[in-house]
C-alpha cells in the first residue's frame, strides 16, 4: 500500500515472460532451422518460378509473331542457295561460300529459334553432325551426358540454349556436380541406420511402464512405416523430434544439416538464375522490360525485311552473286 508521506508512487509489477529454452540437443535444433531454412526456399523457389513462367508467356505472345516471322524469312533461303548449287554457273570459292551461307543459316535458326535443322546440317555439314553411336562415343569421352533433357516448360529456342550451356561444361564442373550427386546418394542410402538408432529409442519392448510403452508402440509404427516406404525426410524429422540424442544420433543429423546447408546454396543459386540468368524474365522493372520488348520487336521485323530482301536477291544467280561479295567484302560468313 502506498505510504501517504512519500511523493513516489508505488511500484509497479510487470510480468515478464521467459524465452522457453528449444527443445532437443543443439544438432537437432540445428537441424530442424536447416530443414525450414530449405522449405522456405523451396516456396520461395516455386513462387519465382511461377512469376517467371508467367512473364514468359506474356513475352512470347509479344514477340512470338515477329520471331515466326524471321523464322520463315530464313527458311525460304534455303531453295535458292540450294539450287545454286547444282548450276555450276559459280566458281569453287563461291560454292563453299554457299555453302557457309546453308549451314550458318541452319545454326542460326537452331540456335535461336529452336529450330530442327539437322537434315540440312547432316547434308551439309557432316564432321558436325554424325552418326548416333559415334556421337555418343564422342561424348563418353569429353564427359558430357548422353541424354540431356532440358526444361519442357520453357520456349524452344530458350531450350536449344540450355542444351548448348549444358555441352559447354567443364570437366572441373561436370566433376564436381557428380562428387555432389554420390555425396547426396550416399546420404539416402542411410536410412537402414537411422531407423535402427529410432529403433533403439523408440521400441516399446524396451520400456517397462504401460502409459509409456503404448506412446512408444505409436511411435515406433510411425517410423516403421517411414522406412518402409523409404521416406528418409520423415525418417530424418522423427530423429530430430526425439528425446535426449545420443552422439550418433547428433552425428548422423550434423552430417544431414550439412547436406541441407549445401542444398540452401544451391537453391539460392537457382532462384539467381531464374532472376538474373539468360533466360530470366523477372530480374527487371516492368518499365525496362516493355522497352526492351519494343526494341528486340523491332529488330525482329528488321530482321525479317532484310533477309526477305536478301531472299529476293538470291532468286537471280547475279543477285546472289553480288549477295556473296557484299558479306565477303564485310567479313561475313552468314547472313
Amino acid at each position: 500500500m502506498k505510504n501517504a508521506a512519500s511523493a513516489h508512487p508505488a511500484p509497479v509489477t510487470v510480468p515478464v515472460r521467459l524465452e522457453e529454452k528449444p527443445a532437443g540437443s543443439p544438432a537437432q535444433q540445428a537441424f530442424r532451422q536447416a530443414i525450414l531454412d530449405v522449405e522456405n526456399l523451396r516456396e520461395r523457389l516455386r513462387d519465382l518460378r511461377a512469376e517467371q513462367a508467367e512473364a514468359r508467356r506474356r513475352y512470347w505472345q509479344q514477340v512470338g509473331p515477329a520471331a515466326t516471322a524471321v523464322v520463315a524469312a530464313r527458311r525460304s533461303l534455303f531453295p535458292s542457295l540450294e539450287e545454286a548449287l547444282l548450276l555450276g554457273y559459280f566458281s569453287r570459292l563461291e560454292e563453299q561460300q554457299i555453302t557457309d551461307l546453308i549451314v550458318g543459316n541452319a545454326r542460326a535458326l537452331e540456335e535461336r529459334f529452336g529450330e530442327e535443322e539437322g537434315e540440312i546440317l547432316r547434308k551439309y555439314a557432316p564432321t558436325t553432325h554424325r552418326h548416333p553411336a559415334a556421337q555418343a562415343q564422342q561424348r563418353r569421352s569429353a564427359g558430357t551426358p548422353e541424354h540431356y533433357t532440358p526444361d519442357p516448360t520453357l520456349p524452344p529456342h530458350e531450350q536449344a540454349a540450355a542444351a548448348a550451356r549444358a555441352r559447354r561444361k567443364t570437366k572441373a564442373q561436370r566433376a564436381k556436380e557428380d562428387a555432389e550427386q554420390a555425396d547426396q546418394k550416399q546420404l539416402e542410402s542411410n536410412a537402414k541406420t537411422i531407423y535402427r538408432q529410432l529403433a533403439r529409442t523408440h521400441h516399446p519392448d524396451l520400456e517397462r511402464d504401460p502409459e509409456k510403452q503404448a506412446g512408444k508402440t505409436a511411435q515406433m509404427q510411425r517410423i516403421t512405416e517411414a522406412y518402409e516406404a523409404d521416406d528418409l525426410y520423415t525418417l530424418l524429422q522423427l530423429l530430430a523430434e526425439s528425446g535426449p540424442a545420443d552422439a550418433d544420433s547428433d552425428d548422423v543429423l550434423a552430417r544431414y544439416t550439412r547436406a541441407l546447408l549445401q542444398q540452401q546454396i544451391t537453391l539460392k543459386q537457382e532462384m539467381n538464375e531464374v532472376k538474373y540468368g539468360p533466360n530470366g524474365f523477372v530480374g527487371t522493372s516492368t518499365k525496362k522490360q516493355e522497352l526492351e520488348l519494343r526494341q528486340l520487336k523491332r529488330d525482329l521485323r528488321a530482321e525479317a525485311e532484310y533477309v526477305q530482301h536478301v531472299a529476293l536477291l538470291m532468286r537471280e544467280s547475279d543477285g546472289l552473286r553480288e549477295v556473296l561479295r557484299q558479306l565477303a567484302a564485310e567479313g561475313l560468313g552468314s547472313i
